[in-house]
């Protein structure tokens, strides 16, 4: 049996959408800049589709979707983009984000550190989120951008994205989630949420890969990242991917259609999993499972590396991850895992499972089988695990 358990890696393009793709390859493949007919051909589709993806995510229309390769792309030019038009102009001087956001908001953070920006760096609590206490503390009228991510992409939790941009704003600093491990596993409406950006990529909600959008709030104004030409009325150059955003826009309005199957079927297939894992001595599942994502597990357990629980899984035909990686001789310990307080041995533990729509009954089971038996070898073998009393259950 192959079991896919790394849906917050990548999902599969849904069907439904790889069918709505097709046209685009073969039959509707003019430029939609261009003036001839075949360019003018693609124009009702992309209609449809940013009508699509507006809706998806409550915009209304004097808010802008800029469409982009992929969430990093668009995280980087929200975070770019407020340099140049708030921070180097002299106005602000400084960037409020997580210890636990995803390397296209921390490492364009860093980059821009090097051009005088001042970055402030939020640790997460012992659940792994910002609270709101800690943001209004961190306030200041220097203050241009508050990057938060809406849920995380390793242990699901789900931030309190309302109230952060709420005190953003209070602030005078204008608000950012990346929101990619959200869409289509819980509701996002950028009205009720009042954020200024929101980034989000295709691919994580069984659409293709190479696309993305960001939100603009009120067409807020924001340098661009990329030159050379007007395409995305000016905001972003580059020929449209016809096929990709008529792939998302579907993608998008069917996971919307599956939200309630994600909050019902696909968390229960979850929590099964997750109670599954409980029963097995040492191990730790991070977080509050009704303030995570519907999909998603990040388990420690206590005397496996990850990487050879990976390999005994992948052996098994289980796709999963893990935050830990080889590098030379060098383990690097899951970053999640230590933000949160863990000690350095759990934190090299780390197995992320993330479901998607697609997994069955059958897949669960199979999968709580082979962990079992994978945790017994392993554990077997350890130099670092004895076994503990029947039952015991490792804190953090």
């Amino acid at each position: 049996m192959r079991v896919y358990l790394d849906n917050n890696a990548t999902t599969m393009v849904d069907p439904e959408v790889f069918e709505d793709m097709k046209p685009f390859f073969s039959e509707i493949y003019g430029n939609p800049n261009s003036l001839h007919q075949f360019g003018s051909d693609t124009h009702p589709a992309l209609r449809k589709a940013l009508d699509q993806l507006y809706k998806g995510i409550n915009a209304k229309d004097n808010d802008d979707i800029v469409v982009t390769s992929c969430a990093t792309e668009s995280n980087n030019w929200v975070v770019k983009g407020i340099y140049f038009d708030k921070i180097a102009t002299g106005e602000k001087k400084r960037i409020i984000t997580t210890a636990v956001e995803h390397p296209a908001i921390s490492a364009t953070c860093a980059f821009l550190k090097d051009f005088g920006v001042e970055i402030t760096i939020l640790d997460v609590n012992s659940e792994g989120v910002v609270t709101p206490e800690q943001l209004k503390e961190a306030m200041g009228d220097d203050v241009a951008l508050v990057s938060v991510m809406y849920a995380n992409n390793e242990t699901g939790m789900i931030f309190p994205i309302k109230e952060l941009a709420k005190i953003a704003h209070e602030g005078g600093a204008l608000f950012h989630t990346d929101a990619v491990q959200a869409m289509g596993k819980i509701p996002v409406d950028v009205q009720d949420l009042d954020v200024d950006f929101l980034s989000f990529s295709a691919h994580k909600f069984h659409g293709p890969k190479g696309i993305g959008a960001l939100y603009i709030k009120d067409s807020q104004k924001l340098s661009s990242l990329l030159h050379g030409g007007e395409h995305m009325g000016g905001r972003r150059s580059g020929t449209l991917d016809v096929a990709g955003i008529v792939g998302m826009a579907k993608a998008l309005e069917t996971a919307n259609k599956f939200i309630d199957f994600e909050n019902s079927h696909v968390r229960r297939l979850r929590d099964k999993l997750e109670d599954a894992l409980l029963q097995i001595p040492d191990i730790n599942v991070i977080g509050d499972k009704s303030k995570r994502v519907p999909n998603t597990i990040l388990a420690s357990i206590k005397g496996i590396e990850g990487e050879a629980m990976l390999w005994d899984l992948n052996k098994a035909g289980i796709a999963a991850s893990t935050g830990s990686a080889c590098a030379s001789e060098t383990l690097e310990s899951n970053p999640i895992l230590e933000a949160i307080g863990a000690d350095k041995e759990l934190a090299h533990t780390a197995l992320r499972l993330s479901l998607s729509r697609f997994n069955t009954e059958e897949e669960i089971d199979y999968t709580i089988d082979v962990i079992n038996k994978a945790v017994k070898r392993l554990r077997a073998i350890s130099s670092t695990f004895a076994y503990a009393p029947e039952g015991h259950k490792s804190g953090l």
